[in-house]
């Protein structure tokens, strides 16, 4: 397809259009940009938070030169370990290049997992306000602060900003936040001696007037999700790991390593870091690290390690931190898949989805081709055609629902789950619908709960 086809007269005063290209860790996303760039003219930006830095590219799992078959990317592996780099960062670095790609006449492809990455770049709130905090869904169970800074006025001297403070101000945001999430705390109170609004009215106003269908999105979006079942994608990831340990994981890893270090900015977030600390100190302590000098050395340790008796306290460190790679891992791509099921059932998004279930089971050129590319080829082609950001996908058949129908800030408390406190009716709804919750109702019915004490325990109000 020719550039020509980009500029179609009907939509030439509308929006930029832009593609999304969203899934879980491990999914084909990249793989999947690069093949659709055979077809339409793209230059792909990356979106995923720990590519963007310089080095680990084994452990971030960056695609190399020779497979990106002279496609342009940007933002990988261009921003400095050493610097913390923000989704504010990101969209201010992503909204330039989206202009100039587009000015070139060429499609710009946001490619990553990051969704808070992709909400701060797509949305009107996030890129127009000074508070980019409308949904914890995008930044809970993350390392880090990923969220853009509030930019006060004024404030008011010898004013405390505590948790009791801004509970004692505002309960309803209070309820909304952990006692000891300190930087949101601060956040909602400089918000109220900057601007004397109470946080949660004003972030219940400010979602109301800019958050909700795709019209209020800031780019005109064709959003495509590369989906696998769990159980595949586990194996993959599984798979994924072995591969990467083999690759020379652990000598990027080492070569960062440094014994207490901070584990909440920049480059050292990533998965596949902290998970070695314990092995990696007693490693050195041994004086076995002292004489590595190439990937190789390592690799001939480690394989050395892994092969000696299970009673090796090394190698159990070793084993350890490799499985615990593993399950974090898959923990990520849980996290992933239910904010991209937040992003279409609570905002309306119209996510497309392709199945690569079939393409990660069994890989052939032709499974993914017919699975995954040439349906998204049929989507992108569509979506040039005509304006497809606000309709609702008939395949999949959900719709968003209503801001105003959604409940952002009752607190719920799951006395069944340890106290787990739950935020909203629909992140309500989705845990007592999962499986551990489910599990746990049922041995305490079993063990005889009274009828009110198990309507307090098990939630059912």
């Amino acid at each position: 397809m020719g550039s020509e086809s980009l500029i179609n007269p009907k939509f030439s005063n509308s929006k930029p259009k832009v593609v999304v290209i969203m899934g879980a860790t491990g999914s084909g996303k990249s793989r999947l940009a690069i093949d659709l760039a055979s077809q339409f003219p793209m230059e792909i930006i990356n979106a995923d938070s720990m590519q963007v830095y310089a080095g680990l590219d084994v452990l971030t799992n960056k695609v190399p030169i020779h497979d990106q078959k002279g496609v342009p990317h940007h933002l990988l592996g261009t921003i400095s370990p050493m610097l913390e780099f923000t989704a504010k960062d990101f969209r201010d670095y992503a909204i330039p290049l989206i202009s100039d790609i587009t000015s070139r006449n060429h499609l710009p492809v946001i490619v990553g997992g990051t969704n808070y990455y992709i909400q701060a770049l797509v949305s009107r709130f996030l890129l127009d306000e000074s508070l980019g905090d409308t949904d914890d869904s995008c930044l809970d169970e993350t390392n880090g602060d990923k969220e853009p800074h509030i930019q006060h006025v004024s404030e008011q001297e010898n004013f405390s900003y505590s948790y009791e403070n801004l509970k004692a101000i505002d309960p309803v945001a209070a309820n909304r936040i952990h006692p000891n999430d300190h930087r949101k705390i601060s956040q909602y109170l400089h918000l109220y001696t900057s601007s004397g609004v109470l946080p949660s009215k004003y972030l219940q106003e400010k979602t109301m007037e800019n958050w909700g269908d795709a019209d209020n999105l800031r780019y005109n979006c064709c959003f495509i999700c590369v989906d696998a079942s769990l159980p595949v994608i586990d194996k993959y990831v599984d798979q994924r790991v072995d591969q990467m340990v083999n690759s020379g994981l652990l000598q990027e890893v080492y070569e960062i390593f440094n014994p207490g270090a901070v584990y909440t900015r920049g480059l050292r977030q990533a998965i596949g870091v902290r998970e070695f600390e314990d092995f990696l100190g007693v490693y050195l302590s041994q004086g076995q690290g002292l004489a590595v000098t190439s990937a190789e050395k390592l690799k001939e340790n480690m394989n050395t390690i892994l092969s000696t008796s299970d009673e090796n306290p090394l190698k159990q460190l070793l084993q350890d931190a490799i499985d615990k790679v593993k399950l974090n891992t898959r923990r990520l791509v849980r996290r992933q898949k239910r904010r991209l099921n937040r992003l279409q059932t609570l905002f309306g998004w119209n996510i497309h989805y392709v199945d690569a279930t079939e393409s990660l089971t069994c890989f052939t050129e032709e499974s993914w081709t017919t699975n995954v590319v040439k349906p998204s080829i049929q989507i992108i082609n569509f979506y040039l055609e005509n304006d497809i950001s606000s309709d609702f996908d008939a395949t999949n058949g959900i719709k968003g629902l209503k801001l105003m129908e959604r409940d952002l800030w009752t607190q719920h408390i799951c006395k069944a789950c340890g106290h787990k406190v739950l935020r909203g009716a629909y992140e309500w709804e989705q845990h007592k619908q999962g499986r551990s919750h489910r599990k746990r109702v049922c041995r305490l019915r079993k063990s005889g709960v009274s009828s009110l004490d198990e309507q307090q325990t098990l939630g059912n109000y």
